[in-house]
């Protein structure tokens, strides 16, 4: 099989754009909602409940953030033990009532950084901070948060993108997450390819038409499975 392709960022924006036209009929919503199970069940495979059952999962203003409370609802329900730090809410939809739906469930919710010392008591971290819409700086309240967590040593697993790397050109200013475990969405993004840690692939949705399109070459994924581990 070919080798899966790696998008530029013009290119992830008109997938998702293509997913959410009239020929594919996928709404903002439904795509949140498949990227956050899928991230949730890889969280499941890389870090078995018996061994890490306390997430740190830190949300970020977007559709990533909305990705990161969708797999923090799945993980709770999967057994496991969610905290969101979510410092920049929104009080509009779809992400009001992602919240709700966490606060529904008892899921702790911090708008302040905890201090390093609590921090290193989770067992993972989740960065769901960036997707693939990011260009520029990091701004505050983020730019801090990044620094932390990276100081933190805790095992981090970054949803689509580790936050604050350019989408095509990686971790060009050192700045962004030090991620040990990826899960790219729909498909990889350009600056992801040289990635060195464990490596999924979420977002088992695409029509074989779309794919033809942008010559993706997806895998296949295995079984029931939602996601599927990309090889170095």
């Amino acid at each position: 099989m070919s080798q899966i392709k790696y998008l530029n960022q013009d290119e992830a924006k008109k997938l998702d754009e293509d997913l959410m036209s009239e020929t594919q009929g996928f709404i903002n919503e439904q795509l949140m909602e498949l990227a956050g199970l899928s991230s949730a069940c890889a969280i499941t495979e890389a870090f078995p409940l018996e061994k890490f059952p306390l997430i740190f999962l830190v949300i970020g203003p977007g559709n990533n953030g909305g990705d990161g409370m969708v797999a923090a609802r799945h993980l709770h329900h999967f057994g496991y033990h969610p905290t969101l730090f979510y410092p920049k809410p929104k009080d509009i939809p779809p992400f009001k009532g992602l919240l709700r739906q966490c606060k529904e469930l008892e899921i702790p919710v911090l708008e302040k950084e905890p201090n390093l010392e609590d921090l290193k008591k989770y067992h993972v971290i989740v960065d769901a901070i960036f997707g693939y819409s990011f260009r520029g700086d990091i701004r505050a309240p983020f730019d801090r948060a990044i620094e932390f967590l990276n100081s933190s040593k805790v095992p981090i697993f970054s949803i689509d993108i580790p936050s604050g790397w350019d989408v095509e050109k990686g971790n060009v200013n050192d700045k962004g997450i030090k991620a040990d475990v990826l899960i790219s969405l729909t498909a990889p993004k350009l600056g992801v390819k040289e990635f060195q840690g464990k490596h999924y692939l979420g977002g088992r949705f695409v029509s074989k038409n779309l794919e033809k399109k942008y010559n993706l070459n997806l895998p296949k994924f295995p079984g029931t499975q939602q996601f599927v581990l990309l090889p170095h």
